[in-house]
């Protein structure tokens, strides 16, 4: 089996955090998906590291999830190795002080929601001056768009070219209605920065119900990889979201199936070695 480190692992606390965006969402609304309940899903799965991914808490308690996980991240046998940390890069009050507390918190990466954001937001001037800073500190910036939002990751990632962009869930192509044009043309605009990385990761939560299979998801892997090559692209669990479709040991499963027909290159450099690199991770 290919080693995977898990570029988007979710945990969930309720009691530390709230999340609203769950309620409507029956196998996610009231629940808690701790890092224990991970570590039993992954176990023999060749999970060999994760980096947490804020999992869109309520704006009042997105510096209190990375906190709680930095510390969960300590305990012995925890996996976690670094953090990918809410921030918001539209607003300039406490921006530079958050990226202070985070570099003594672990984080790698950030991550600002955009799917559930005005279209324009990522266009302002203010946004992207403070994700280029982003790119200043070492830092990542993970980018999770709908499809109808692409166009303004292109001219995101375009002005921020010492930035590392990290592309979530393969663009989030609309597989249950089997849009893939405009979806392919993007990808390939996308591809086209070299600041800008693919996450494998979200595509059977796409699907149709009852159609979350490796054959319908792998037209989409397949545009993907030949757009940005294997030497460009993460792997992710995007755990608890993954119970959407067939939970996470199915995920796991199909994605051994899809890497395993790589050369064993191209499988390690997705499953692991892509992620080390842009995440600085040893």
């Amino acid at each position: 089996m290919v080693n995977l480190i898990d570029t988007h692992q979710h945990l969930v606390y309720p009691d530390v955090a709230g999340y609203s965006w769950t309620a409507d969402i029956p196998p996610l609304a009231s629940q808690a998906f701790p890092l224990s309940r991970y570590i039993e899903l992954t176990a023999s799965h060749n999970v060999i590291g994760t980096l947490f991914m804020e999992t869109g808490v309520d704006d009042a308690d997105y510096k209190a999830e990375a906190r709680y996980v930095a510390d969960l991240a300590k305990q012995d046998g925890s996996g976690i190795v670094g953090v990918i940390a809410s921030c918001r890069p539209e607003d300039d009050a406490g921006f530079t002080d958050w990226l202070d507390e985070c570099d003594d918190l672990g984080v790698a990466g950030f991550r600002r929601i955009l799917h559930v954001m005005p279209d324009d937001l990522s266009t302002t001037s203010t946004f992207r001056r403070n994700v280029q800073a982003l790119g200043k500190r070492g830092k990542t910036f993970d980018l999770c768009m709908l499809p109808k939002q692409l166009k303004n990751g292109v001219a995101l990632a375009a002005a921020c070219p010492d930035t590392t962009i990290v592309l979530n869930h393969c663009g989030v192509p609309d597989i249950a209605g089997g849009k893939m044009d405009l979806w392919r043309a993007d990808m390939m605009a996308l591809a086209a920065l070299p600041n800008v990385y693919c996450k494998l990761s979200g595509l059977l939560a796409y699907c149709a119900p009852g159609h979350a299979t490796q054959e319908v998801i792998q037209p989409y892997f397949d545009h993907a990889l030949a757009a940005f090559g294997a030497n460009r692209m993460v792997w992710g669990s995007d755990w608890p979201v993954v119970e959407l479709a067939n939970g996470l040991p199915d995920w796991l499963a199909v994605t051994q199936s899809m890497l395993g027909a790589l050369s064993d290159d191209e499988a390690a450099e997705i499953g692991s070695e892509t992620a080390r690199k842009i995440f600085g991770l040893h």
